[in-house]
């Protein structure tokens, strides 16, 4: 009985870890900085993400999640539409408008995702 649960609470982990995507959808060669005002924010789970009315286009920058923005003090009455961001992070392999950030900088400060 007792291996069975285990074997359940591991395939349970599994299950989870395999819902959360991972990093390796990004390009580390291909490192970019999206600079522009924030047009929309949404402070949800897994992580919390911005888009970036860019020179270019707009783009999802993909950020850390909230509870790791909120203590690093990039909270949401930090990173707010209107504000202007910078983002300094790697391409998505096949979502051509979409980051995942590094680090940002808002209001000349600067703040460390990872």
């Amino acid at each position: 009985m007792a291996g069975a649960a285990i074997a359940i609470a591991i395939l349970a982990a599994a299950g989870t870890a395999t819902a959360h995507h991972g990093w390796g959808a990004y390009d580390a060669d291909r490192p970019i900085t999206v600079s522009g005002p924030i047009r929309a924010v949404a402070f949800e789970q897994p992580h919390v993400s911005v888009r970036v009315e860019a020179a270019d286009k707009t783009w999802t920058v993909v950020l850390a999640p909230i509870s790791r923005m909120n203590s690093r003090g990039a909270g949401e009455d930090v990173v707010q539409v209107g504000r202007t961001i910078t983002a300094f992070g790697y391409p998505h392999r096949e979502i051509a408008d979409e980051i995942r950030a590094e680090r940002i900088t808002i209001d000349g400060r600067t703040i460390e995702m990872r």
